[in-house]
């Protein structure tokens, strides 16, 4: 497998290329505006970009994802998942492969497991990452603005960018809702998250570009054990805490 990160230090926003070193088939994720990078990449490492996707929809940068995979003739996979308003349109769909909870993408012997992590956004989506040369269980997550290292997306911003009235609460739950799930898998698990120090996603995120998931249920406030009830109230106390101090 071969994996390169892609880092703006301006918009603190990592993209990812994974390839597999059989196909010489790649995809590309979180691409932002600056698609060159991702063609010349591809280039050097002498692989083709197959297919594009993105983790949700970013408010914070522009994404590159439609213009890229034009531009590399490769297949687009948006997700398909969320209600309400912040959802890919149906005209977006129309012209991308849609992704839900337990899709998969196959890259050539690499495959990218799907699951829908609710929480920063409604539609947002965790990709698990399998090298098959080596084994099918996940060596890794590129877990977009859901699990950052040090912290997690927050909950609050889609109700106070977006303007989103009354989300706060239910995206906190459904924050919740997500990690509880996602701290079932592996310890082994690499975490590839989209952004790091120096974003607004986040309160307080790592500048280490990337961590373990038994590293984060150390340190990661969001990931330690507590009492689920407990747990539960601290998101939504966050949140508020969030939302009242960036007005």
């Amino acid at each position: 497998m071969l994996f390169r990160r892609f880092y703006d230090e301006n918009l603190a926003q990592a993209s990812y290329m994974i390839a597999c070193e059989r196909t010489r088939e790649a995809i590309i994720v979180d691409p932002n505006s600056d698609t060159a990078q991702y063609i010349r990449a591809a280039g050097a490492d002498r692989v083709r970009i197959a297919h594009v996707t993105e983790t949700h929809i970013h408010a914070d940068f522009v994404s590159g994802a439609r213009a890229l995979a034009d531009a590399a003739g490769a297949v687009l996979h948006l997700s398909g998942e969320g209600t309400g308003e912040w959802v890919y349109s149906d005209e977006a769909l129309r012209r991308a492969t849609a992704l839900r909870d337990g899709s998969r993408i196959d890259v050539g012997r690499i495959r990218l497991r799907v699951a829908h992590t609710p929480g920063h956004t409604p539609e947002h989506l965790t990709f698990f990452v399998s090298d098959l040369e080596r084994g099918e269980n996940p060596v890794g997550a590129l877990t977009g603005d859901f699990v950052f290292v040090g912290d997690v997306g927050r909950p609050d911003l889609l109700e106070r960018a977006a303007g989103a009235k009354g989300s706060m609460d239910s995206s906190a739950r459904a924050l919740f809702k997500s990690v509880n799930a996602f701290r079932r898998e592996p310890d082994f698990l690499q975490l590839w998250p989209g952004h790091g120090a120096g974003s607004a996603c986040g309160k307080s995120l790592g500048s280490m570009p990337q961590s373990t998931l038994g590293y984060e249920k150390l340190f990661n406030w969001a990931l330690a054990k507590s009492p689920k009830q407990d747990l539960s109230r601290k998101f939504s106390k966050t949140s508020r805490r969030l939302h009242a101090t960036s007005r």
